[in-house]
């Protein structure tokens, strides 16, 4: 579950808490290309107003009004799909061209709200199922599976922390990138063994920090295809270390701030530990995209979008903008 997300629940339990009507809305199927993925979840409350989205606007108005007249989740949950027949598409303005399904659900007491926001705030990951006859919720953990599963009885839902981001060293670009991260889900540790780099970092929610050596905490860690560790010392004691354990292990992407020649040295350097050259050729070196960054936080954002690129299996090679592929041109179109 993404901060968005978070807000969305944050809202909810507030306009609850002031007596209102509140909706919530969440996306389990799409078919063909859609602009929100399952999971994808937004509030409507009784006067109209509304957090979080669907569709990125292709649908929520439809859906506005029908919850504020009453036509829909007034007593259980239900199911409702837009986009089924070429009208749809065209009246409800989806130029993409696909389908989406939609539970709505009556939100109260039961709902459980409170006790899941709590457990994803402390970085647990928890399964809600809502049945959809009775609106009965029920919280448990979750260790894995479907994100999403819906088969008209059951709406069972996947919540909490599933990236993490191993950062060697506690610099200034450091909590820039820790902070944006954290913004897109991600549960970060920093790893600073040297002590005049530890002032502040309590401060930053959802993050933690580590002053074990690199190579340590990468092994207690032990990185999954859902970790990021991104070394950023500038010191080859200690970001070597971290990078020789992590390209041995699936993490999704590893990455290390330099130059290109020092990046093409460190690589040799990795080959003498025992690191395969396959696997030095994982290393992303120098770390981030290309945007002419300049600044801690320009590069941060590099960092941020070439990690991003690489998870969603985006190929680098082709221009920065082309969205063609992409179902997130609805959103924007």
């Amino acid at each position: 579950m993404n901060s968005i997300d978070i807000e969305v629940l944050r809202t909810a339990l507030d306009w609850l808490g002031r007596g209102r009507r509140v909706v919530l809305g969440t996306v389990v199927r799409t078919w063909g290309s859609a602009p929100r993925p399952p999971g994808s979840m937004m509030i409507i409350r009784d006067d109209g107003q509304v957090a979080g989205s669907v569709s990125g606007g292709c649908i929520e108005d439809d859906l506005i009004r029908r919850v504020a007249a009453g036509e829909l989740a007034l007593h259980h949950p239900e199911a409702t799909i837009y986009g089924q027949t070429a009208e749809e598409v065209r009246r409800f303005g989806l130029p993409c061209g696909g389908s989406v399904q939609v539970v709505l659900e009556p939100l109260g007491e039961a709902s459980g709200l409170d006790e899941l926001l709590k457990a994803i705030e402390s970085s647990q990951r928890v399964q809600r199922s809502l049945d959809m006859a009775t609106g009965a919720v029920r919280l448990t953990r979750a260790d894995g599976g479907e994100q999403v599963f819906f088969d008209s009885r059951v709406l069972r839902t996947v919540h909490g922390p599933q990236l993490r981001l191993l950062i060697i060293g506690g610099g200034q670009l450091s909590r820039y990138l820790a902070s944006m991260a954290v913004m897109l889900d991600y549960r970060v540790t920093v790893c600073e063994p040297r002590t005049e780099y530890h002032e502040g970092w309590d401060a930053l929610p959802g993050v933690s920090l580590s002053t074990r050596m690199p190579d340590d905490e990468v092994l207690a860690m032990q990185p999954d295809d859902s970790t990021a560790v991104v070394a950023l010392t500038h010191d080859p004691k200690l970001d070597d270390l971290a990078l020789m354990e992590a390209l041995r292990g699936p993490a999704f992407y590893v990455g290390a701030l330099g130059s290109r020649h020092n990046n093409a040295r460190r690589r040799e350097r990795l080959l003498e530990f025992d690191v395969s050259a396959e696997q030095a050729a994982r290393l992303h070196g120098p770390v981030g995209l290309r945007l002419g960054g300049l600044t801690p936080p320009e590069i941060a954002m590099s960092i941020i979008a070439e990690m991003t690129a690489v998870r969603r299996g985006s190929d680098l090679s082709q221009p920065l903008t082309d969205w063609s592929s992409s179902s997130s041109v609805c959103a924007v179109a």
